[in-house]
């Protein structure tokens, strides 16, 4: 029925067209493809979407999971576990890696919920959209559209979450991108503001238990929190912050993935009030953003969109080097 449904799909686009697994779409001098049963890392059916110059590769036998983003013929920019790639079946969670989505607040067992199933998807020509079965924990449903710009190395990947149940799920969408190691994530602070000219509080920043502020890890900047993976160190550490600058950058080897979600002033966010959050041990670290705690009912939709670009820079440490190489190549897509 999958393969019936995207080949029915790919006829109705008139510039699109299947050669065997793999089909591609014309957008002027771009080439936007679409490959099947692509193996990667032990998984034999993933999914490649590219536009020539960066690629993604999703996982269908687990997930929903975006297990490689990067450059093509370039270093993935997200983690893969050496123990569970190419995983499958089971009942225990498994990290995987990659980009995967959660519902916070983070408790156990309904937010390690295991994604170790296959997932359904379709591709419609431009959007890849995987669609997870109920979850047997929670009864959510989880779905990831993925529509990579033919022209551009940008990405939108909206989240959502359909509750299956019979009853109200207050949570929020939490999506989370696995790393690769040896990088460092870039977090801007809210601008200063002399007392003189405003009284209140502008920049929440939330520390888990395990976190320690004189981690050498960080670095607390007047303008940017930067927070490094280092795998000389094995132990865990987090922050979250209520991000409203709307956008988080993860650097590595001069490339630079960022990230741009939405900021809601008027709603509720989980983990004490965060929409972004970075989590780091000696394997990885995690650049995370969040939506607002919703109440779902039965049958209800929730929604959350990432908006990503991946970018060949060399960036220094300094606040300078952030604001001269970085900030021209953010952008807020509504």
């Amino acid at each position: 029925m999958k393969r019936l449904l995207l080949v029915i799909m790919m006829l109705s686009f008139g510039n699109f067209t299947k050669v065997g697994a793999q089909g591609s779409l014309a957008i002027g001098n771009n080439k936007l493809t679409f490959q099947e049963h692509v193996i990667f890392k032990g998984w034999k059916n993933c999914v490649k979407l590219s536009n020539g110059s960066v690629e993604l590769i999703v996982t269908t036998d687990v997930g929903p999971r975006i297990i490689r983003f990067g450059f093509v013929d370039g270093p993935n920019i997200f983690y893969v576990s050496p123990t569970d790639k190419g995983k499958t079946g089971g009942t225990d969670w498994h990290l995987y890696g990659g980009h995967r989505f959660w519902h916070s607040p983070e408790v156990a067992p309904r937010t390690y919920s295991p994604d170790n199933s296959p997932v359904n998807y379709t591709w419609d020509g431009t959007t890849l959209k995987l669609i997870q079965d109920v979850e047997p924990l929670t009864s959510i449903v989880k779905e990831i559209e993925i529509t990579l710009k033919a022209d551009k190395d940008e990405v939108k990947v909206m989240h959502r979450m359909i509750n299956k149940s019979c009853w109200n799920v207050e949570l929020a969408p939490w999506s989370i991108s696995a790393c690769a190691a040896g990088g460092r994530a870039i977090v801007p602070q809210e601008p200063y503001i002399d007392p003189a000219d405003y009284l209140l509080p502008i920049r929440p920043i939330v520390l888990w238990a395990y976190t320690k502020m004189t981690d050498p890890r960080y670095t607390w900047g007047d303008k940017y929190i930067q927070a490094k993976q280092d795998s000389l160190i094995k132990s865990e550490t987090k922050i979250g912050v209520l991000n409203k600058q709307k956008w988080v950058a993860f650097y590595l080897n001069k490339t630079l993935f960022v990230k741009t979600f939405g900021y809601d002033p008027n709603a509720l966010y989980p983990d004490y009030g965060c929409n972004n959050e970075i989590y780091i041990n000696g394997d990885f670290l995690e650049v995370e953003s969040l939506g607002p705690l919703s109440k779902i009912l039965p049958q209800g939709i929730i929604e959350h969109t990432e908006y990503w670009s991946l970018h060949k820079v060399l960036l220094q440490e300094e606040d300078d080097s952030i604001e001269k190489n970085v900030l021209p190549l953010v952008k807020w897509n509504k």
